[in-house]
């Protein structure tokens, strides 16, 4: 027997009668709730598409674990909290997981180790993780396809760069003095359709830390664009980022392919001298009622290095905190559309709530957990979360109306994953028990339903 067994942990001087807390050998697993995940899994085929984008250059002969076991293995981790490889020697016999890997969740016989999964993240090329990634970014498309009545007539495209600090020897980290430390700069794209809120992660690619706003980002597009003119050719496709991507190259790339854009520009003199009149006009309402005001505007803008003027909207605001003077908030926006300033103002904004969906990739599924030394399995890695991510996204729009509906995937885990199961297997059947104290057992069961349980 393990030691983890036999070992036992007393304190005597708590209650009345000592407590004893022991590890015993019984099938357990402390994610159980996650099972709600393996149907929604099967219905998009992500992990099945993803491990089939992948060569496998391994001597079939040798090969104990197939590219789909080790592909679920570390997906439903990192879904479950478990974003580092080390995990597996705690994790190989979990029941969960080897439910997922299309296991008897009492085998005896384990998953990947860590220096299996170690192997696999290195075995990474680039011709490999663009497959990866165009898969993924297309069975998003697909499961949007099949889950609308009708196409949608607008697909708004946010692209946004964040920071990876790095600590050890990567390859491409390299010291960033905007961020003030050595990291990568991974641009994360999302979409979204017509009205709705959700931001749907579609992409993520690893950048070294000195990377252009532009490094990576036309490519990124061209696939994407073209992936989406499959499954909707008539829609319309309107991207919105901030003042790193007012750059010419990506302006007239998006006027050649008729896109839409919404791109903010950093103020310059030029900019403040041509709002300078409604920025007077806002301080002087400011000075009079004592409250913020904000009045918008328009005018025909060419920076030096363009070949040709565009479209600029603006935004003279003052800003009132309490026991604070007002202070000026001008903002800028280049756009090819014909709404009024206002209305571009109104559709930039919608762009703020990229921050959200790239904290919850980056905090709570460790998108950053890039410490391979090579950059290729580090952008493997940033692949495999981005795979989490969707999936938890797809489980999201399937849940029913109550407390669930928004929640953020930390939430999600912590509520409706994380709970301890005792699992058992006869001829017949597979046994989940759960705790029956568990808060959340009725919601649990109307969510089971809703991803396709029958409810026998």
């Amino acid at each position: 027997m393990p030691d983890s067994g036999r070992q036992s942990v007393l304190f005597p001087v708590l209650f009345s009668k000592p407590i004893v807390v022991t590890c015993d050998e019984q099938r357990l697993s402390s994610d159980g709730g996650s099972i709600l995940l393996l149907p929604v899994d099967r219905a998009m085929r992500l992990t099945e598409s993803l491990a089939g984008a992948i060569e496998d250059g391994r001597q079939p002969g040798k090969v104990t674990h197939e590219l789909l076991s080790v592909v679920r293995q570390r997906v439903f981790a990192i879904t479950n909290g478990y974003p580092d490889g080390n995990d597996a020697a705690q994790l190989a016999r979990d029941p969960l997981l080897l439910l997922a890997c299309e296991r008897s969740p009492t085998d005896d016989q384990p998953l990947a180790s860590q220096p299996t999964l170690s192997r696999f993240e290195n075995a990474a090329r680039a011709r490999t993780l663009l497959a990866m990634a165009e898969t993924l970014a297309d069975t998003v498309l697909a499961y949007q396809q099949q889950r609308r009545r009708r196409p949608p007539r607008l697909i708004r495209i946010d692209v946004d760069p964040t920071c990876d600090p790095t600590y050890g020897q990567q390859e491409f980290s390299v010291f960033n003095g905007f961020y003030a430390t050595s990291c990568y700069l991974p641009l994360v794209v999302t979409i979204s359709f017509d009205q709705e809120p959700t931001k749907f992660l579609v992409a993520a690619v690893l950048r070294p830390g000195n990377a252009s706003a532009l490094q990576g980002t036309l490519g990124v597009l061209r696939r994407l664009v073209a992936l989406i003119r499959r499954h909707f050719p008539r829609v319309r496709l309107r991207l919105r980022a901030d003042s790193a991507f007012a750059v010419p190259a990506l302006l007239e790339c998006l006027e050649a392919a008729g896109i839409e854009y919404v791109i903010s520009i950093a103020a310059n003199a030029v900019l403040q001298r041509l709002s300078g009149k409604l920025m007077r006009r806002a301080r002087r309402q400011c000075r009079r009622h004592g409250q913020k005001v904000t009045l918008y505007g328009a005018a025909t803008y060419r920076a030096s290095r363009w070949s040709r003027s565009r479209r600029l909207v603006y935004k003279a605001e003052m800003v009132v905190y309490p026991e604070r003077a007002p202070r000026d908030n001008d903002r800028y926006v280049i756009t090819n559309l014909r709404r009024t300033a206002r209305a571009v103002f109104a559709e930039y904004h919608g762009h703020h709530d990229m921050e959200n969906r790239i904290k919850e990739i980056k905090l709570d599924l460790r998108m950053d957990k890039t410490s391979c030394e090579r950059f290729a399995a580090n952008q493997l890695r940033v692949l495999l979360a981005l795979a989490a991510a969707i999936l938890l996204q797809a489980f999201q729009q399937k849940l029913p109306a109550g407390e669930f509906v928004g929640a953020q995937m930390a939430t999600i885990r912590q509520k409706l994953f994380k709970r301890a199961v005792q699992v058992t297997e006869s001829v017949r059947r597979i046994v989940w028990r759960f705790n029956a104290h568990y808060p959340w057992a009725s919601v649990w069961r109307q969510i089971a339903l809703a991803v396709g349980a029958t409810g026998g």
